[in-house]
């Protein structure tokens, strides 16, 4: 890792921190969600960086990868609300969440998950295997009543990357990989109130480039030109509006994308037994001399 990366590294973080904090103060019954997204991408460009994957707003047992339809808007009320948000500065990746709970009810679901992400952080050193922060977690969700929800992880941060190897588990997953000098990664727990189970539901709004193939008719090649910009990063379907193509059109190119492979949706990840989801996030740097950075906190 080179001196000009790793101080990149450390922005991303902080622009990625400011960003989670200014999210969160939008998030209040009464506030448009679809408000809320948009003023979250335009503080993301007065800062001078880039989405990493678009900020993420999931609702109480909607774990990850939730958008509404592009036509639609959600109104806050009394909601669990999960705010992630990844950012790319210079192609370093700060990634990071928070929950917020506008019911008032869930407390103990936050404390999970906020106490098991500062646990696992108090235990990062060079040599640790990554399974013991999974124990951590675990453990400390475990303490609370809550579900692990042991299919999500963190994970590794690469250069215009948003997820690497290796995977940081949430639970002992009896891996023998260790932290080593150089490494950039999220760690991200995730609690439930109900079983922790999860499972992928409706149709996806979250989109990554597997493979470029040129288009020759007009409208295909301009949602291609559209999500050949992304450079492999995360976009949303809304991100791929184009006047003159209708959001059905741009739902059947999307499909097709899909079926030759050169694309991948991701739709929202339910908990089966609709109890309700936390979830809370920091990036972390172990630079060459081991010495620990927590870019988000």
């Amino acid at each position: 890792m080179n001196q000009s990366y790793k101080n990149n590294f450390i922005q991303a973080g902080l622009i990625a921190k400011q960003i989670r904090s200014y999210g969160k103060s939008l998030i209040k019954p009464g506030a448009s969600y679809n408000e809320v997204i948009n003023k979250i991408n335009q503080k993301i460009v007065e800062l001078d960086a880039i989405a990493a994957f678009p900020p993420q707003i999931a609702l109480n047992e909607i774990a990850a990868h939730f958008l509404p339809d592009p036509d639609e808007d959600i109104i806050f009320s009394d909601e669990v609300v999960k705010l992630d948000v990844g950012i790319c500065y210079q192609g370093a990746i700060g990634d990071c969440a928070v929950t917020i709970d506008l019911s008032g009810k869930y407390q103990h679901l936050l404390n999970a998950v906020e106490n098991a992400l500062q646990e696992a952080q108090n235990i990062i050193k060079v040599g640790l295997e990554l399974k013991e922060i999974g124990k951590v977690i675990y453990q400390t969700i475990s303490k609370f009543n809550c579900s692990t929800i042991k299919t999500l992880s963190g994970h590794g941060l690469g250069k215009y990357k948003i997820h690497t190897s290796p995977v940081i588990p949430n639970y002992d997953n009896k891996s023998t990989a260790i932290i080593k000098p150089g490494m950039t990664f999220a760690i991200e727990p995730f609690a439930s109130t109900g079983s922790g189970h999860i499972d992928e539901v409706g149709f996806p709004y979250i989109f990554s480039q597997k493979r470029l193939v040129s288009q020759k008719k007009e409208k295909e090649k301009m949602v291609y030109e559209k999500i050949k910009a992304y450079n492999g990063l995360p976009f949303a379907m809304h991100d791929l509006r184009i006047d003159g193509i209708s959001l059905a059109e741009l739902k059947k190119i999307i499909h097709e994308f899909q079926k030759v492979g050169m694309i991948e949706g991701y739709a929202a990840l339910v908990e089966t037994s609709s109890g309700m989801v936390a979830q809370a996030e920091n990036s972390v740097l172990v630079d060459e001399d081991g010495k620990v950075f927590i870019t988000t906190q």
